[in-house]
């Protein structure tokens, strides 16, 4: 008789168990889908910004303003760095950095306000974020949606509202040798599939994402309009 009972209640846990992962991979192939959806239109995508906060462990708050413009291959970026350490002055607290990218001439804000020709490169600028995007590969400024559908498990949650944009929140898990399991939280749009919202649980990170395919006002140091002219009459 008790060994009936123990197959009984063997039965029923593997009866559990099945009901349990069934469920599990029905959301996370479900998931799956949406995410896909959301990859077709981030290859779409031709403008955008970015707006983010992360704090590390050191106590050190990074922002940061990211806007993109394909179009007129233009990137502006304001980063921002404090440190909450008493031991420093004011001016060491703080660390700010204005940069335009236009084409792949780098002009960087002075003290003074003005703006400085620098660097030339061919990284980060928005023809290649945008290359990535519309070849549907991850970029460093929008949600890794193509590392996400291959590594992650993805568990449906609750709809939102982000900037006036009603998305749904996803909970992706991903196994990283270096972090162990990294919980993400990304929230897409309803009706157009892209990404409003990420959070990170190992950088303690928030990110908010908006003006996709709008036109987005960039004020150009006087140097670089003839470079902007240029590109985009070639």
């Amino acid at each position: 008789m008790g060994n009936r009972n123990w197959v009984a209640v063997g039965v029923r846990l593997l009866v559990a168990a099945v009901i349990v992962g069934w469920a599990f991979s029905f959301m996370s192939h479900s998931g799956e889908a949406e995410f896909q959806k959301t990859l077709d239109a981030m290859k779409q995508v031709h403008t955008f910004r970015v707006a983010s906060m992360a704090t590390s462990a050191a106590n050190v708050r990074n922002e940061a303003l990211w806007e993109v413009d394909c179009s007129r291959n233009i990137v502006h970026r304001r980063l921002r760095t404090v440190r909450n350490d008493s031991a420093l002055n004011d001016t060491n607290n703080e660390m700010e950095k204005d940069e335009i990218l236009v084409a792949n001439r780098a002009f960087t804000r002075q003290t003074d306000g003005s703006w400085a020709l620098g660097r030339y490169t061919t990284q980060g600028t928005a023809k290649s974020y945008c290359g990535k995007l519309a070849q549907g590969a991850d970029t460093n400024l929008l949600p890794q949606i193509a590392t996400m559908i291959q590594r992650g498990v993805i568990q449906k949650g609750d709809k939102k509202v982000v900037n006036g944009v009603a998305c749904r929140e996803y909970l992706v898990t991903m196994k990283n040798p270096q972090r162990n399991y990294e919980h993400d939280t990304v929230c897409l749009g309803l009706e157009d599939h892209l990404p409003y919202e990420l959070t990170v649980d190992w950088q303690n990170s928030h990110s908010s994402f908006s003006d996709y395919n709008v036109p987005i006002q960039i004020e150009l140091p006087e140097a670089a309009v003839q470079t902007a002219s240029n590109t985009t009459s070639n």
